[in-house]
């Protein structure tokens, strides 16, 4: 995606290249019967593996984000009542 955005010579032939690649594959995907079924599943497999990676992610943040208790107060606290 980055490569879309930048607008030097080389990125514009890194997107051209990266382009070609994807049609290249979906070429051999629809010539091969067997390589596109295996794929699709590694597709499957990887939607399945999200929920997990959220799991994670959620759990690092909590982590990362860690719950402030109010702090006590230091020394005696003065009464009203005598």
């Amino acid at each position: 995606m980055l490569s879309s955005v930048l607008r030097s010579k080389r990125a514009r032939q890194v997107n051209v290249a990266i382009m070609r690649a994807f049609v290249r594959l979906r070429q051999i995907l629809e010539s091969n019967e067997e390589l596109n079924s295996k794929f699709a599943a590694v597709i499957r497999n990887l939607g399945e593996h999200d929920e997990y990676f959220k799991v994670v992610f959620d759990e690092l943040e909590k982590l990362s984000n860690p719950l402030t208790l109010p702090h006590r107060k230091i020394g005696f606290a003065i009464s009203d009542k005598v």
